[in-house]
């Protein structure tokens, strides 16, 4: 049985405390948000257009609104925070569909801050991307280094962090902005695992590769993800911006060989060629995390770990 939908996009909260609005809540990194929110006591709404979303992954005592943030009326009465983390998730599709990024991702973004200046909400948690540095000079990456991203999805989150900051500067905002490396894990629905495995599926004697394979990027589990992001609430100024990654790397031709491995598989590899996955693609990536580990914060699990935790989750999920 699915999940059952509020009846309404129009909310009148009744409840005679604060709450917390998470968009995006039932996707894959916004569900557990909202699954740590509700353990530490808070009351959660959330806000999600399905279009990418499971509401089946929404926690039970979660109140589940079917919102488009683009057309929907947005109505924050009684909210005390919003974790902004609805997003199109695919950093190809601005390949094909620029406007899916500006919509989903700069427009939507602005429409819930303009909501949060409207009901005197003062609080935002945002998530971005490590795509918003580019091609970094330096690595690991610290959130200072200069940002050029070179993919339409890592420039649409680049100006959601502008929006945001100049919201808090001029509207007395505080907030949490953070630059995720990939977060991998059970309920993922896109990115290298879920494709690889998806394809073996379809042919598990070959198994095509976009790119050389030599791409070197840092991978994060979901737990450490969302430790990360509350730890990250300590710090208390105006606008807070961290890193949240692995310490490590991993090439996507081992990924290939983990899934292979995980679903009893040795196809052979074909690469299509090239440094890069697809245009916007950034071949080499690791972030540092240096700023969340001095308050507190350190990962459980490497990259590789988390790669071999993901394709069993995602095995787990798919049969």
């Amino acid at each position: 049985m699915g999940r059952e939908l509020a009846k309404t996009v129009y909310i009148s909260f009744l409840f005679a405390f604060l709450m917390i609005v998470v968009t995006g809540g039932a996707g894959f990194i916004g569900s557990y948000v909202v699954d740590e929110l509700i353990s530490k006591g808070f009351e959660v709404v959330v806000f999600d257009n399905l279009s990418s979303g499971n509401p089946d992954y929404v926690n039970a005592k979660a109140k589940l609104y079917k919102i488009d943030l683009v057309k929907d009326e947005l109505k924050l009465k009684d909210v005390e925070e919003v974790w902004h983390i609805a997003a199109n998730p695919d950093v190809r599709v601005g390949l094909e569909n620029p406007d899916e990024i500006y919509n989903n991702n700069i427009l939507a973004t602005y429409r819930v801050l303009e909501a949060m200046r409207k009901y005197d909400v003062d609080r935002i948690v945002f998530t971005s991307t490590s795509t918003v540095y580019g091609e970094a000079e330096q690595i690991p990456t610290p959130e200072e280094n200069p940002m050029h991203p070179i993919s339409l999805y890592g420039a649409s989150k680049l100006a959601c962090e502008a929006l945001i900051e100049s919201y808090c500067h001029t509207f007395d905002i505080k907030s949490w902005i953070y630059r995720f490396a990939n977060v991998i894990g059970k309920r993922s629905n896109h990115g290298v695992i879920y494709d690889f495995i998806m394809k073996l599926k379809k042919n598990p004697n070959e198994l095509e590769i976009l790119g050389d394979g030599e791409q070197n990027k840092s991978y994060i589990y979901i737990s450490d993800c969302i430790d990360a992001m509350f730890c990250g609430l300590k710090t208390k100024d105006k606008v807070n911006v961290f890193n949240i990654g692995s310490e490590d790397q991993v090439k996507v031709k081992r990924i290939a060989e983990i899934v292979s491995e995980e679903m009893g598989l040795k196809p052979k590899f074909k690469f299509t060629g090239g440094k890069r996955g697809w245009k916007g693609d950034v071949p080499l990536m690791l972030l540092s995390i240096e700023k969340l580990k001095s308050i507190g914060w350190k990962p459980k699990y490497n990259s590789e770990e988390a790669v071999r935790l993901a394709v069993r989750d995602l095995l787990e999920d798919l049969n």
